[in-house]
């Protein structure tokens, strides 16, 4: 079953137009016709079966024809802070940690960080982060989009940490096992990954004193942009969410 997002709540015998990108995927893509159907997901986690009625060059028109709650959402709420990397390396880590179910995704600059965007190209790769977010979205099905908050710095995403009932700081200096460190308690959880040198001693300093926890992610050391997808596999797999 094909799946789009829509912005707002949906209700079985509602008719939608679907335009844009997603109506030129439907008609051009995946030459989807009159009768056949679709999946819509709407912002409360709700995904609606929908029978398309009408196609014109406004769009797609559609009838939903039964809604029920989506269920394809992780149970814990994980956030992952990663710092920004050179090249495309961040597309993929939104990708592929969106398919893993990662709710929220931060990235942020820490000193070390070879990609320094000015805010005008901030801006543009935050809406092209952005895209990859939902386009991971609809192909994994989740019941929601994660957000791509704006590029910040790591002071400010410190200030941020009383947020999470738990931080888990995979550092290169070592620290417990993720399963030592997660409870069963902790909902909303945050991993925090760094740039391809690593941090410096006083970023590590101020991130522990913050309230993160120190992790390891094994004895190997993981390039930037494999840290995360391996984090948060190991987050889910220990939440049973990957079962």
């Amino acid at each position: 079953m094909d799946w789009f997002f829509t912005d707002t709540p949906a209700s079985p015998g509602e008719h939608r137009l679907i335009t844009g990108e997603d109506a030129a995927h439907i008609t051009r893509s995946l030459r989807m016709a009159v009768g056949e159907v679709l999946t819509l997901c709407d912002p409360e986690g709700r995904e609606h079966l929908c029978l398309i009625e009408h196609i014109s060059p406004e769009g797609v028109f559609v009838r939903v024809a039964s809604s029920e709650e989506c269920l394809h959402e992780a149970s814990i709420d994980l956030t992952l802070c990663f710092a920004l990397t050179k090249g495309d390396k961040p597309e993929t880590v939104i990708q592929k940690t969106v398919e893993l179910g990662v709710r929220r995704l931060i990235p942020f600059l820490s000193d070390r960080c070879v990609c320094r965007p000015d805010p005008k190209s901030a801006l543009k790769k935050h809406e092209r982060y952005q895209k990859i977010a939902r386009q991971a979205a609809m192909q994994s099905r989740r019941g929601i989009i994660p957000p791509v908050e704006p590029l910040c710095t790591l002071q400010e995403l410190t200030g941020r940490f009383g947020e999470f009932d738990k931080v888990l700081f995979c550092y290169e200096g070592g620290g417990k096992p993720l399963r030592e460190l997660m409870a069963p308690q902790d909902k909303t959880i945050a991993v925090l990954i760094g740039p391809e040198g690593g941090f410096e001693e006083r970023e590590a300093e101020l991130i522990l004193s913050s309230g993160a926890s120190a992790a390891t992610l094994g004895k190997r050391i993981l390039r930037a942009e494999t840290a995360p997808l391996a984090a948060a596999a190991a987050i889910m797999f220990h939440t049973g969410n990957l079962e």
